[in-house]
């Protein structure tokens, strides 16, 4: 997969990039990560990419000719026939494990980051493929939920986890959240790991946990059983 995040904050990404889970899928070649400075696309003398919205208000926009400009030129260098341009935004559909699995089939997203105000409404209408929202709050700007978006598909990249089939048993798979997870010691304090955990019965263990997990999305998410 090839990842292109185009945003006018580019020192924010790498330290997110660089490390752990996403930095060895880089290493092993699962991924492609580019960051694209918007302001190396606009043809401005001072570097400007946004400006002042009309009808009035406060704060700046971002102007739609640089952003534009960005996507055409990576999409004509795209090694893909398909490219999903993704606009990051507090108005775009509700981020989670489902879409996050159906972008990890896709061969090159671009993400869009917004800023301060917003992008232009014509970005949104005419350029981007969705809109995508991490949450029901609002952020400085979009780079914060393209770190979120692209930790969430590269894990889900085949070949980037070590043990794929962990990824059959976390939370969200089967609209369950996560059963409890233990390790060692088996007494700390107190508080001693289930019985059934150290048994050694599989078939058990696999009961508990489907169990636990039911119990624990009934309590903290019913929303999820609904589905």
């Amino acid at each position: 997969m090839q990842i292109d995040i185009i945003t006018i904050f580019p020192g924010m990404f790498e330290p997110v990039l660089n490390e752990s889970i996403i930095k060895r899928a880089q290493a092993k070649a699962k991924v492609k990560i580019n960051i694209i400075d918007l302001r190396a696309y606009t043809l401005d003398k001072h570097n400007k990419v946004d400006d002042r919205p009309y009808g009035g208000g406060s704060g700046m926009i971002l102007c739609p000719e640089p952003i534009f400009r960005a996507v055409k030129q990576l999409k004509h260098k795209s090694r893909s026939k398909k490219c999903k341009t993704i606009l990051l935004c507090p108005q775009g559909k509700g981020f989670d494990q489902s879409l996050a699995k159906n972008l990890s089939k896709e061969k090159h997203l671009i993400l869009i980051c917004g800023h301060y105000e917003g992008v232009d409404e014509r970005v949104r209408q005419n350029l981007a493929d969705c809109s995508i929202s991490i949450g029901d709050y609002v952020l400085t700007g979009g780079e914060l939920p393209a770190m979120v978006l692209v930790d969430a598909v590269v894990r889900l990249i085949p070949g980037v986890l070590g043990d794929k089939n962990s990824l059959n048993f976390e939370s969200f798979e089967g609209n369950l959240l996560e059963y409890p997870q233990y390790t060692r010691p088996a007494v700390f304090g107190s508080q001693k790991v289930p019985a059934v955990l150290l048994s050694g019965d599989h078939k058990k263990i696999e009961i508990w946990r489907k169990k636990e997990a039911l119990k624990r999305t009934k309590g903290k998410r019913p929303d999820l059983l609904k589905s």
